[in-house]
């Protein structure tokens, strides 16, 4: 019980509300043997107050295929982990932060591993930062479900450009089924993308992320210039990873190095080795990973990664200039609304959230939380929180710590602009 618990909650979002861990009756039986029902259970998301009116357009610069990064470099196996990174460098990426803006105020609440945060007030228009307040903001660190947002945003301008019919319907296959509860057969895109991001189902995730192709997804953070951004695999592939199951992962670990085609090729062979594995064997192995061979380093070489200020960044496009359609933008802020975080949230000075998107993730040792908000005085802030190798394997508790670091942070903009 305890590894099945462990495992189904590595790199699961808090959705609409926080998911109970859960598996169903007859679990090691593939679905391919038979419909099962993929209908989730959880709190209802709480819906946007505002509309899209006026903060869309503008589309973004040129993508590029990889990260430029040494994101991916990570360090051997038994080498510990750096408190920061420095700021990258390379031509067309952003500029990291660290040193530009204060430091929030120490976590009200303790919370253990490292940890990262970035929350910004914005100009809507330029999307320039008006204020900030950041803690290793360059640092790397896995986003698990996080991540999520980016192939929302990747579908919808497949959407857009025609090359996907919301309407199209997929099946579970023993390919496809990653960890976790997964949707009917037969679910359409629209289905889809709302139990991605509420209810944080992996397998709807990765059929989308592998629908609209891993580089579409990846050029989400290259248009941008998030050089240090990786979001290219679909969530069982970074499992099969980390389990030991992909020869050109074990070849190869350092993968993330390498650069182009290069990089999507290897990339694309972990991920079609990803689809030959039943999600109950992966399930085993990962338990037995957890268990004996953990080390947190593994995360960095395996996981999706990014930094508190690119994905903060990264969602404040999102929201502010997404480059979609008046309908592709209803449907962006229709789902990401459902997301955990505008319960969570505290203004000071009688201000309120009229418009919120958010997403989560948890996974062995990690908690990550990232958001957009628009306050009744017209403010924008976007926040992005993230917690590697806290001394806790569960972290969904710490939810709570986190948001109080994140609502402090909040108040100290507002004191001390």
């Amino acid at each position: 019980m305890r590894g099945t618990i462990r495992v189904l909650l590595v790199a699961l979002a808090v959705g609409g509300g926080f998911m109970a861990c859960r598996e169903r009756g007859g679990a090691a039986s593939s679905p391919a043997s038979g419909v099962r029902s993929g209908t989730g259970v959880g709190a209802v998301g709480v819906s946007s107050g505002g509309t899209a009116s006026g903060e869309t357009g503008g589309a973004p610069v040129a993508s590029s295929l990889t990260p430029t990064t040494s994101a991916s470099a990570t360090p051997p196996a038994d080498a510990p982990l750096p408190e920061a990174a420095p700021a990258p460098a390379a031509p067309g990426c952003l500029a990291g932060a660290q040193g530009r803006y204060p430091k929030p105020p120490a976590p009200p609440l303790a919370l253990s591993g490292r940890l990262g945060l970035w929350v910004a007030e914005l100009d809507p228009r330029s999307l320039s930062v008006i204020r900030a307040r950041s803690s290793n903001p360059d640092s790397l660190f896995p986003l698990a479900s996080t991540y999520k947002q980016a192939v929302l945003w990747a579908v919808l301008r497949e959407f857009d450009s025609g090359r996907l019919d919301p309407t199209e319907r997929f099946d579970v296959t023993r390919a496809n089924q990653s960890l976790g509860d997964y949707p009917y057969d037969r679910s359409n895109v629209r289905t889809l993308t709302e139990r991605m991001i509420q209810f944080s189902d992996n397998t709807a995730t990765d059929i989308l992320h592998r629908r609209v192709g891993l580089n579409k997804v990846q050029d989400v953070a290259g248009a941008l210039g998030l050089c240090r951004t990786r979001i290219v695999m679909p969530t069982k592939s970074w499992w099969v990873m980390e389990a030991g199951l992909s020869d050109t992962f074990n070849a190869a670990p350092d993968w993330g190095t390498l650069s182009g085609e290069d990089w999507l090729k290897a990339a694309q062979k972990i991920d079609a080795e990803a689809q030959t594995y039943r999600y109950d064997f992966l399930q085993r192995r990962l338990d037995d990973y957890f268990d004996h061979r953990y080390q947190a380093s593994d995360d960095l070489r395996a996981h999706n990664l990014s930094t508190p200020q690119e994905w903060g960044t990264l969602v404040a496009h999102e929201f502010l200039r997404p480059g979609l359609s008046p309908r592709a933008t209803r449907w962006q802020r229709e789902v990401m609304a459902t997301g955990y975080g505008r319960s969570a949230l505290r203004l000071p000075g009688g201000d309120k959230v009229v418009t919120f998107g958010g997403k989560g993730g948890n996974g062995w040792r990690i908690l990550t939380f990232s958001g957009y908000l628009k306050t009744s005085s017209g403010r924008h802030f976007v926040y992005a929180f993230m917690q590697h190798g806290a001394d806790e394997t569960y972290t969904i508790p710490h939810s709570r710590r986190a948001f109080a670091w994140i609502n402090a942070a909040l108040a100290d903009l507002y004191a001390k602009p």
